[in-house]
């Protein structure tokens, strides 16, 4: 059951292009402190999905809102601050790691703290070095590292991530699995999670499924 009090709120969000449903209607919320995750086969709309909550792709039915507002009737740039998503394949900006960190303090006109950025580095198991090295450098895992750091620089309200611990080994994924749950319970974040790992389904409040039939997709949520 939904309120005008839910975080955030989905009621038949879909999305067709070019007359194929990519996305079947979907229903669901998130509220401060869950820790949902997003899972189902290649094709079932899990990627669109998390782009149409981020407000980076325009659902073509239903509608979405955050604390209660049309999220169409909120700005997209202070949305987009306190709904964060952060990619599967990440994307990083400027020269070195410290560009990318910095930014999010850059877009608030505020100074970025460099002592706080040393301890987001060492609680994801990067050196404090790591700040002056440049992004074409960076391996797999430490580009998703410090995307993921990027967008936890100012805690958002909602943070949705898209199989972000996919090119980790298993010590670092159960790394992040842990920071992420424990800013879920702590901080009260709400946290929509793509993934198909078990440790990571196991450590979630919420399971929602997305099936894909022949005629598009369909979530399926479970506790």
């Amino acid at each position: 059951m939904t309120t005008s009090t839910d975080l955030l709120r989905l009621q038949d969000v879909s999305f067709t292009l070019n007359n194929i449903p990519l996305l079947e209607p979907v229903s669901l919320t998130l509220n401060p402190g869950e820790f949902t995750l997003l899972t189902g086969p290649s094709g079932s709309g899990k990627s669109t999905l998390l782009k149409i909550i981020a407000s980076l792709q325009t659902p073509t039915g239903g509608k979405l809102w955050f604390k209660g507002e049309d999220i169409s009737q909120i700005l997209p740039e202070t949305y987009r601050q306190r709904v964060s998503y952060c990619f599967q394949t990440p994307s990083l900006f400027g020269e070195t790691v410290y560009d990318n960190l910095a930014l999010p303090y850059q877009i608030r006109n505020k100074k970025p703290d460099d002592a706080k950025l040393r301890d987001w580095l060492k609680r994801v198991n990067l050196s404090e070095d790591m700040l002056t090295k440049r992004t074409q450098e960076l391996s797999g895992g430490e580009k998703q590292r410090v995307a993921l750091l990027r967008n936890l620089q100012f805690l958002p309200d909602v943070l949705l991530l898209d199989e972000i611990t996919s090119a980790l080994d298993e010590e670092n994924k159960t790394n992040i699995n842990e920071i992420i749950a424990s800013l879920a319970d702590k901080e009260r974040i709400a946290v929509l999670w793509v993934s198909h790992d078990q440790n990571e389904i196991r450590h979630a409040k919420h399971v929602v499924t997305l099936t894909r039939h022949s005629q598009g997709s369909a979530a399926h949520e479970s506790a």
